[in-house]
């Protein structure tokens, strides 16, 4: 993890915009000081060189604001074309114990990030440290493996590359979300696991990264046999237990607000439950009322700006023309097809 800061003040909102370019109002939301952070999705990506003007257009805005994207792998890979066709972290996975070959993790953490640095983009939402196979119907092969032994070592790789790259990485879903069958995009899941059987397995590989990443990405789901809210809610998930228990000093981000597992309240209410309860920063994507709400809000609460926010700039921008003929580049590409096969 790379400790350097920012000196400049950024805002505790993350949102996403309609299209391939910012429209007037979007320009105007993005300017307010409240904003800090811009999401894209595969909507908002035509080619590598439009996302790289798209990303010249947000900093023409405003400097101390973090670009960001889902760039996982597998079925969570926004931007495709012209970009390296990822696997799944299950398939990485997979590969690497049959092959044991852990230097594939750190490659492909490290091509990816590149790739994205390369076009303007500071961080992509990565690695997935959920545990899991085949229990939840969101995660799946999303996670590296359902051992949780395995899932730290595999992410330490992936985050190593990340870090080598000039990107910072964030862990998510903390404290698991591949306990339970249930989306939480969709509904407002419960995992009725005790805290002993979670620090055993989910927690696990949360604790033995968490001087590796730069920020973790709360789970919207219920524990009820540790806190009755939500954990992007919940103080004793994110203060108790993420900060004083395990020692994690780094970004704590909400997962997307508009998602169903957040609940039915109005969107300022939970964004100023979720910084109380200990997020840095809330994502309210997909839905631009519902940004501009929040923002709205924390502008009447005087919320507090944060310069800490700085640390997930990225600290390389390599160029593509050099990334094209890179040595390692060519090499990964290579072990990447045998994965594919």
């Amino acid at each position: 993890m790379n400790n350097t800061q920012s000196t400049d003040l950024y805002g505790r909102v993350m949102l996403s915009i309609e299209g391939a370019s910012l429209l007037s109002h979007e320009k105007d939301l993005i300017s307010n000081p409240h904003v800090g952070g811009i999401i894209f999705f595969a909507r908002n990506f035509i080619s590598r060189e439009q996302i790289n003007s798209l990303c010249d257009e947000v900093l023409s805005i405003k400097r101390n604001i973090v670009i960001a994207v889902d760039q996982e792998g597998g079925r969570v890979q926004r931007f495709n074309k012209e970009f390296t066709k990822l696997p799944s972290m299950q398939q990485l996975g997979d590969y690497v114990i049959k092959n044991n070959d852990y230097e594939i993790c750190h490659d492909v953490g490290w091509l990816m990030s590149s790739e994205l640095l390369a076009s303007g983009i500071d961080i992509s939402f990565a690695p997935v440290l959920d545990v899991d196979r085949d229990t939840s119907s969101i995660i799946g092969d999303r996670a590296f493996s359902d051992d949780p032994n395995l899932v730290t070592a595999l992410a330490k790789h992936f985050i190593d590359g990340m870090n080598a790259a000039g990107m910072q990485a964030t862990g998510k879903h903390f404290p698991g979300h591949g306990g339970i069958f249930e989306d939480s995009h969709i509904t407002e899941p419960t995992d009725n696991r005790n805290y002993l059987e979670l620090s055993n397995k989910d927690i696990k590989p949360f604790v033995g990264l968490k001087d590796h990443l730069a920020a973790v990405m709360s789970a919207h789901i219920v524990f009820p046999e540790v806190d009755d809210v939500s954990v992007g809610f919940s103080s004793k998930w994110l203060k108790d237990i993420l900060r004083q228990e395990i020692k994690f000093n780094g970004i704590v981000f909400s997962d997307d607000l508009s998602m169903k597992g957040s609940g039915n309240e109005k969107f300022s209410m939970k964004s100023i439950k979720s910084i109380e309860a200990g997020c840095d920063m809330v994502l309210v994507c997909n839905d631009f009322q519902g940004a501009s709400e929040v923002v709205r809000c924390f502008e009447k609460e005087n919320m507090s700006l944060s310069k800490k926010i700085g640390i997930m700039k990225k600290s390389k921008s390599p160029t593509w023309n050099d990334l094209v003929s890179n040595e390692k580049r060519l090499k990964t590409l290579e072990v990447l097809k045998k994965i594919g096969d």
